[in-house]
């Protein structure tokens, strides 16, 4: 009998997404027979109530983020986050339950906490008989993923597997494969080649800006910053879904002394990265993670109160990135970066941190349970299917 996946996501940033279609494409590899569905738990054509709630949370990041990082705390609280998980399981869990309903899952994979509680609070009730597997997108722990009702864990760093012995979850539900991204990145092609293909100049260095999937932080004022050196560079900009800086992005560029190039929202991320020198965005783990396996040096600004500071800080304690602090000019520290010797001791610190067949080793877990793949070796052989 063919096997039946549920993949669960959430249109809340690009990160959930990305990692779910990476670890989507790992399990078509491996099991070209599974019938596989890729959902968005917070799209319109799946709950009203939970599109309505995606709109407010994103309306929250753009005008007040420290509203974000109050919930983000209360979440995180022994009482009160219990309440929370639960106010939002009851919202969920019906929307769920349709779900399970049609598609009659043998596994189900989350990787926003909003359907893994959902999930979760199914399976408490016996109503939900299928394994259910949790990728966590961030660098740090936070109880809003916590559920005993979860078969399998995959968590990026080891510290985040202590945090959750300590809370006296099962070390063989724990899985350190780091997050999930395309293992694609390891076949782009060198940087020089990239940057032909992209008709970029091979003489100047070139710098990434970008504010992720949603085109959030402050990349106007860096541009401006960024006006001042005097040194010839490329820039590459890319705005995501944000109309308005897009539009005001390409009217800089009119004027700009430097090669300034400007995408919307683009399905060439990871040449773009390839081509780049620097990094220039908000420290979301899917990002940082897709940078740490190319080895690409970054600038981190504007981190969303909570998971994204502590995102920043992992980076910023292992060399691999800098953080601009409010108030903070990007162009002095750009110049100091663009120093060879700087440049490559951080590209080599990214290096060290990359896990880029994480969703090769998660996909694997997923299907067979293999647990001796762990550590996200790139050497480690591809488990195959015991049928």
């Amino acid at each position: 009998m063919k096997r039946r996946i549920l993949i669960l996501t959430a249109s809340i940033g690009a990160g959930h997404i990305k990692a779910a279609e990476a670890v989507e494409k790992e399990l078509r590899k491996m099991d070209s027979d599974a019938v596989i569905q890729r959902i968005d738990f917070m799209s319109r054509k799946v709950s009203w109530i939970h599109w309505l709630m995606k709109e407010i949370y994103l309306k929250m990041l753009a005008f007040v983020p420290n509203l974000y990082d109050v919930f983000y705390r209360i979440a995180g609280g022994k009482s009160s986050g219990c309440l929370v998980r639960h106010a939002f399981a009851l919202v969920m869990v019906p929307v769920m339950w349709r779900l399970v309903r049609r598609y009659r899952p043998d596994i189900v994979v989350c990787t926003h906490p909003f359907p893994e509680g959902a999930a979760a609070s199914l399976r408490r009730r016996g109503r939900g008989d299928f394994q259910l597997s949790v990728v966590m997108t961030d660098y740090s722990l936070h109880s809003i993923w916590l559920y005993p009702d979860v078969d399998q864990y995959f968590l990026a760093i080891p510290q985040m597997r202590d945090g959750m012995l300590a809370r006296g979850f099962d070390a063989s539900k724990l899985f350190v494969t780091g997050i999930p991204v395309d293992t694609g990145l390891v076949k782009l092609a060198p940087r020089e080649t990239v940057r032909d293909e992209l008709h970029l100049p091979q003489n100047q260095p070139v710098i990434l800006l970008m504010g992720g999937g949603l085109g959030l932080g402050g990349i106007e004022p860096m541009l401006k910053d960024l006006e001042t050196i005097s040194q010839p560079l490329t820039f590459l900009v890319v705005a995501g879904k944000n109309e308005r800086l897009l539009a005001r992005a390409r009217a800089y560029a009119q004027h700009s002394k430097h090669h300034l190039i400007v995408f919307g929202y683009t399905d060439r991320v990871h040449e773009l990265m390839r081509a780049s020198d620097m990094l220039v965005t908000k420290p979301g783990a899917l990002t940082m993670s897709e940078a740490f396996a190319l080895g690409l040096p970054m600038l981190l600004h504007d981190p969303i109160p909570g998971p994204e500071t502590e995102n920043a800080i992992y980076a910023t304690r292992r060399h691999a990135a800098l953080w601009l602090h409010p108030g903070e000019r990007l162009a002095p520290v750009a110049c100091e970066l663009l120093k060879e010797q700087r440049l490559a001791a951080m590209g080599g610190a990214a290096k060290r941190l990359a896990r880029p067949y994480a969703a090769r080793d998660a996909a694997a877990v997923i299907l067979w349970g293999h647990s001796g793949i762990q550590t996200g070796r790139q050497d480690a052989p591809v488990p195959r299917s015991p049928r």
